[in-house]
């Protein structure tokens, strides 16, 4: 795999316990780090004021249980913070710190079970037990909120309009023809084109990155003072998050309003807060200025965080001046690659989809080859065709044209016991850990399964294979009789590492395997990968739109666009000096965390732009 491995990442300490990170980053917290040391006084109406503006949402020594007949869980302890007019705040840390139900607390939308203590102030009001109905009226008004998936958050049997509209007249800011010409400003504000005509639009007829834009303009659609945005651009491409991201950068320039930003992507963090608060087991453990806390944090628990993020640095998004120094490089990745020996060879493979009027080329004139021992990373945005790309190498998917290789057997041309013969040699990750398992099977039948369908091996051999590949991805052995369930995410990912290694494949496929994982258990993954391909040997699809994780993990990178390729070549040359437009707007739009690099992206993308 790539030299880009780090065999200093930080140890994953979720093996058993499932805590994120260290759990002793707890002991090092000074309960006085933890406090703003802004000066503030309370003004008329109970807004305070800070030396640098209103503060117009705050949280005083908040906590948050919840409580059921089986257990008790402290969400939330003791969270003091502020957020002021015209800024960005982001609430980072992985699953589980209590940022969300942090954030939820301000819009009086935590479970009945949720047992809440300390104050919340939005624009002076204090909403911690404010009757529902006054609560109803702070929403949209005073606090709204930008979900993480738009496509949930829209109703899919309404237009825009109506959707939009409704919440004016709903909270009585307009009717009628004005609601309609507010929300037409509303969709042009946020960069919707021909927003007069396809305000009349159903969600399904706009792209991912629109419909977050339209569930900002429905965020904005009652002037509020406070927009929560709860990991706005997760569900997007680089490129689309890159412009949602300047979207509320405007928004809050302009407008002046207050953006409480939810994110574990610290290159996110970077691009657009002011200012930073970390939190980990529900506690805040560190809070300051962007910059200071991103180049010197001073709790171990944000070091270890930043530590983690896979970071995609020596980027030249122009290359033009540096032809000796890239023949130089090629001249040398080639010498290294003379006796590879190829895996998989795609030669002009085209895929197509029936659709109702016809056939839909999703993928057309494919070329590449995974070599023995390497990584080929496919990337692009959605709808490139990679995912499509790799069900057919995988055999989910009939090729349309040309010829599809696997140890030198033509996929194309196998049938029956020749086609489940050549599966056997290829294995699966997934990227939802949780949805790939089956809740009903203990880990040692979800890890022996392939053993079973395949034939391989008595019961007894099959046990002592998965107690191997549990030693292998650093699980302990008494993990074989626990069910899914019992595991954090990274946990379920390991097992979902070790079934795609049941068979020992000559090929593995990855897609998208650590995107839905926090930072600190993507890179103990992603070193796990590189360490266990050392071991086996095996060839590497990898399927991902991350282009840090791929600069990790990849040899080869692949880029496609429209079903295309339009790059390939060695990651040290697609990644660090791209020759295609395509290619340098991806990494140009690719955030890492830093704010001095991110400015820099910024003016990039400008530029190409």
């Amino acid at each position: 795999m790539s030299k880009h491995a780090d065999p200093n990442k930080p140890v994953d300490s979720t093996a058993v316990s499932g805590t994120p990170l260290n759990a002793d980053a707890t002991a090092a917290t000074d309960s006085a780090a933890t406090t703003d040391s802004t000066a503030h006084a309370v003004a008329p109406g109970g807004a305070r004021k800070s030396r640098d503006g209103e503060v117009v949402l705050s949280f005083d020594n908040l906590n948050v249980d919840f409580i059921t007949s089986e257990s008790h869980v402290k969400a939330v302890k003791g969270v003091t913070l502020d957020v002021r007019r015209g800024e960005v705040l982001a609430l980072v840390g992985e699953s589980g710190s209590g940022k969300s139900v942090t954030s939820l607390s301000a819009m009086g939308l935590l479970a009945d079970t949720a047992e809440i203590r300390g104050k919340a102030h939005v624009a002076g009001t204090q909403v911690i037990g404010l009757p529902s109905e006054k609560m109803r009226r702070m929403r949209a008004t005073k606090v709204a909120m930008v979900f993480q998936e738009p496509m949930t958050a829209l109703n899919p049997v309404l237009t825009v309009e109506k959707q939009l509209t409704e919440a004016m007249e709903v909270h009585n800011v307009a009717y009628g023809q004005a609601a309609t010409e507010k929300a037409v400003e509303l969709l042009d504000r946020v960069g919707i084109p021909d927003a007069a005509k396809r305000i009349k639009q159903y969600p399904h007829q706009f792209s991912g990155g629109q419909r977050q834009r339209i569930v900002i303009a429905m965020a904005l659609a009652c002037d509020p003072e406070v927009i929560i945005a709860d990991e706005p651009t997760t569900a997007l491409d680089v490129t689309v998050q890159a412009e949602v991201l300047d979207l509320l950068r405007e928004l809050k320039d302009t407008l002046n309003v207050a953006i409480l930003l939810i994110t574990h992507n610290m290159g996110v963090v970077a691009d657009l807060a002011d200012r930073v608060a970390v939190m980990f087991m529900g506690e805040l453990v560190e809070q300051g200025e962007a910059r200071e806390i991103l180049t010197n944090p001073s709790h171990p628990y944000t070091q270890r965080l930043l530590a983690a993020v896979p970071r995609l640095e020596d980027v030249n998004i122009d290359s033009s001046h540096l032809g000796d120094e890239i023949a130089e490089l090629t001249a040398r990745i080639e010498q290294e690659r003379a006796n590879d020996e190829v895996v998989v060879s795609v030669h002009d493979v085209a895929v197509e989809y029936k659709v109702r009027r016809g056939k839909f080329r999703a993928v057309e004139g494919a070329n590449f080859n995974v070599a023995k021992g390497r990584t080929t990373a496919l990337v692009g945005e959605s709808g490139s065709g990679k995912s499509t790309l790799a069900k057919a190498v995988l055999g989910l998917l009939p090729i349309a044209e040309g010829e599809l290789h696997i140890g030198g057997k033509d996929l194309t041309k196998l049938r029956g016991r020749e086609a489940k013969e050549m599966r056997r040699k290829m294995g699966v990750i997934f990227q939802d850990p949780a949805a790939s398992l089956d809740p009903r099977f203990p880990i040692g039948d979800c890890i022996t399964e392939p053993m079973v369908v395949h034939k391989v091996g008595d019961k007894k051999s099959r046990i002592e294979r998965a107690k191997t590949l549990l030693d292998a991805v650093k699980l302990p052995a008494d993990v074989i009789n626990r069910y899914p369930h019992e595991l954090s995410g990274g946990q379920k990912q390991r097992v979902g590492i070790a079934r795609a290694l049941a068979l020992d494949p000559a090929l593995l496929i990855a897609d998208e395997p650590t995107s839905a994982l926090d930072v600190s258990v993507q890179a103990v993954v992603l070193e796990m990968l590189t360490e266990l391909q050392k071991e086996y040997g095996f060839a590497c699809l990898f399927v991902s739109h991350d282009l840090a994780v791929v600069d990790h993990l990849a040899d080869d990178v692949v880029v496609m666009r429209a079903g295309k390729v339009v790059e390939q070549g060695p990651a040290d040359l697609v990644l660090h000096y791209p020759r295609e437009e395509y290619t340098r707007e991806l990494l140009a739009a690719a955030p890492v965390p830093d704010p001095d690099v991110q400015a820099a992206r910024r003016r990039a993308r400008l530029k190409l732009g």
